[in-house]
């Protein structure tokens, strides 16, 4: 039985069999467009790449393969989302169903897009941002995270600004009646809402987790609390007290305003690296070497004071010298660590050119390594 004759059946007017008919065509129509954007959004990433190489001809390969296959799975969500949104075309003469959808996919969509940017500025940032920035004179260590932050402040909020102004959403109107409702509940309750905030500042900041020993002070007249961050609740933080194995509850508000030493955190990854030289260098030559090797890694912020040790050694496997390189650098998490190794990698183009500049001719034949090592408590 077909469309019309199940319509004639339950007996509908001829208006509304018009109408049910036309909207089972849309919406077959729809369901197909979008079978079809979810197969061509798993080649959104591709097609990316080979509009790259075909503008740019010469640096084609190196960008996507920096910026577009690392991030292939955001690239698929993103695209299978926008050709998703363009499907909704079909279902516009009915806006219950076309209002519905085209907010979850759009809010959906602003949300991918926007993680998706994220990533991509980060990755921007680490290839690019740290050469420029130390051209410029300034601390790149501390002066890219400070960046990163912002420019994810920055896309958060246009992703905001886009959805809002997709669904005609008056922010000011929205952000000035929560404010006045903002204060009506701070008079009534402020304890409360310090707990919160407390909360919401430990939760962004995350200067610790379940799991790691910190140490804090409460009281100047007191010794310093040191234990195990047994869980982080809505309204406190709960801390195993070290050898006397009690449990304080600490309210968040309190916790967000003091000086929290993580120790679980304190960690320094060693770094080893080669320096094979194609003859046998001079006392003159080495103490060249020691100079500049010093030199450079001193000027890196985040590597231990005097870690930085230099053996000058005979291969035996092949004429010359070699040159054994080993330092400490320092890393509170992932993000400053991996960081750091991506200066050094800059640090290592500047010893080849200072090199380069007195007549040595070195080549690095082994990998640099590096071994995490935790800091002593």
């Amino acid at each position: 039985m077909d469309i019309q004759g199940i319509l004639k059946t339950l007996s509908l007017s001829e208006e509304a069999q018009m109408f049910f008919t036309l909207l089972s065509i849309r919406l077959g129509i729809f369901l197909a467009f979008s079978i079809l954007s979810l197969l061509l959004g798993r080649y959104s990433s591709g097609i990316i790449s080979f509009v790259i190489r075909r503008i740019f001809v010469k640096q084609g390969t190196k960008i996507s393969q920096q910026f577009i296959e690392p991030f292939k799975q955001g690239f698929q969500v993103t695209g299978t989302l926008i050709l998703l949104s363009l499907c909704l075309y079909f279902l516009r003469e009915y806006q219950a169903i076309y209002q519905i959808l085209g907010f979850v996919l759009s809010i959906s969509l602003v949300i991918s897009a926007a993680l998706l940017a994220s990533r991509l500025s980060r990755q921007f940032i680490l290839s690019y941002g740290i050469s420029l920035i130390q051209k410029l004179g300034w601390n790149a260590d501390e002066f890219v995270l400070i960046l990163e932050t912002a420019v994810n402040i920055l896309i958060g909020l246009s992703a905001v600004l886009i959805f809002a102004n997709i669904h005609n959403i008056n922010l000011f109107a929205l952000v000035a009646g929560i404010g006045i409702g903002g204060i009506a509940i701070a008079f009534a309750a402020q304890r409360v809402l310090e707990q919160l905030i407390g909360t919401i500042v430990i939760y962004l900041d995350r200067p610790y987790l379940p799991g790691e020993y910190v140490r804090v002070n409460f009281n100047v007249q007191q010794p310093d609390v040191y234990g195990r961050i047994e869980s982080i609740g809505l309204r406190s933080t709960k801390i195993r007290i070290a050898a006397r194995n009690t449990l304080l509850i600490v309210p968040n508000s309190i916790m967000a305003t003091k000086d929290i030493e993580n120790i679980s955190r304190g960690k320094k990854v060693m770094v080893l690296l080669y320096l094979d030289f194609k003859k046998v260098l001079e006392e003159q030559e080495k103490a060249l070497v020691e100079k500049i090797v010093l030199e450079t890694t001193n000027t890196l912020f985040g590597i231990d004071p005097g870690s930085t040790k230099i053996a000058l050694l005979i291969p035996k496997d092949k004429p010359g010298s070699r040159a054994r390189v080993s330092f400490f650098i320092l890393g509170s998490n992932e993000d400053s660590t991996q960081l750091r190794k991506r200066l050094l990698e800059l640090a290592n183009k500047k010893i080849t050119k200072q090199f380069g500049e007195h007549g040595i001719q070195f080549e690095v034949t082994e990998p640099t390594i590096y071994v995490d090592s935790p800091i002593p408590i």
